[in-house]
């Protein structure tokens, strides 16, 4: 897992008097219905939540007429919800856009430092149960994960090293890796490349990469797209079909794959703000990111609906999503590849007795 969860501090110098507003008990005054439309997450898994970050969070006297932990935690998913201004945010919790700033900041910190908890690979007997999972799908073996990145739009973030953010559909982003499981969970996420990076570098430099190489998964593989580097352990669709096998295996992998993409749509339709774009500093990005990867899984596995997201959300969601890495070269994958012999043994051995 490629975030470090002591690498942020929420805490913040005191700030001067504040003018009080009024603040809504959205938790009380809400229906259900109503809650679960402007916060994405319904009253159960928010209280949940809360028991676990709430000692982090909370403010150690109640001074200046402190936010509690549940307004900070309903203000952070307003802010995750509405397409990101932090000034619209403010304004209905009945805070200052300076303090809405400093809340999401502590508050997405809290989130992210339970990644240990909730996105971690399947090991033992889960394992098995997630490649069954997989093959149930569309008959691939050995699978136990589907790989892929995806674009977290953010503002321009300045500087010297502002383009680097700049991706190939020319707005500035987080190139963000993640493997998807069967159930739509992310298992492993990688939040810390600007959006110049090209998929295959991401993979290649990550801890999960690492484990790969190291055989901690032993025969078990990832599916990806043709922006990845063909592997043993990293499976890839052929880019040229020759017989009824091969087209079955690429059949087969391209469906099983999709999971991961299903899973971006899922995430970033829950949180708007992925695709409409975090107008924050450049440091909150990362924990945003993250707390909103620790919250899709919650939400998983509290059977959560799908939230409804506005047409321009959605249209921003699509475009977001359509910034494709560039093929790898196809003759680096040739049958003389050694990196090749697992892709062409599961065709001639396994889809060709299909």
């Amino acid at each position: 897992m490629d975030y470090d969860v002591n690498a942020f501090s929420s805490d913040e110098e005191a700030g001067r008097p504040r003018i009080i507003r009024h603040r809504p008990n959205y938790f009380e005054e809400l229906d259900q219905e109503d809650f679960f439309c402007r916060f994405r997450l319904s009253k159960n898994t928010v209280e949940n939540i809360l028991e676990q970050i709430e000692d982090t969070i909370s403010h150690p006297t109640d001074w200046n007429d402190a936010l509690t932990p549940m307004q900070q935690l309903l203000l952070t998913l307003n802010f995750y919800s509405n397409g990101s201004f932090l000034r619209t945010t403010g304004d209905f919790c009945g805070v200052s856009k300076s303090t809405s700033s400093r809340v999401v900041k502590r508050v997405s910190v809290a989130l992210a430092n339970l990644l240990p908890i909730y996105i971690r690979m399947p090991e033992g007997d889960e394992i098995n149960e997630i490649r069954q999972q997989f093959y149930n799908i569309a008959r691939f073996p050995r699978c136990i994960g589907a790989i892929d990145c995806t674009h977290i739009k953010i503002q321009s973030p300045g500087g010297a090293n502002a383009e680097t953010f700049r991706n190939r559909k020319n707005f500035f982003s987080f190139n963000v890796q993640t493997i998807s499981d069967p159930n739509l969970k992310i298992r492993d996420i990688v939040a810390r490349w600007p959006g110049s990076s090209h998929d295959a570098h991401i993979f290649r430099n990550s801890n999960i990469c690492a484990s790969f190489e190291q055989g901690h998964f032993g025969e078990h593989v990832l599916l990806g797209d043709s922006g990845y580097a063909i592997k043993n352990y990293l499976i890839k669709p052929l880019a040229h079909v020759t017989n009824a096998a091969e087209q079955l295996f690429n059949e087969s992998q391209i469906r099983t794959r999709n999971v991961v993409e299903r899973q971006y749509g899922v995430w970033k339709r829950r949180f708007p703000s992925l695709a409409m774009g975090l107008r924050v500093k450049l440091e909150t990005v990362q924990p945003i990111i993250v707390a909103t990867a620790v919250l899709h899984n919650i939400a998983c596995d509290a059977n959560e609906n799908d939230p409804p997201v506005h047409q321009e959300q959605e249209r921003a969601i699509r475009f977001a999503n359509n910034v494709n890495a560039p093929n790898m070269d196809e003759l680096l994958d040739n049958r003389l590849n050694p990196n090749n012999r697992r892709r062409y043994n599961l065709i001639n051995n396994y889809f060709a007795q299909l």
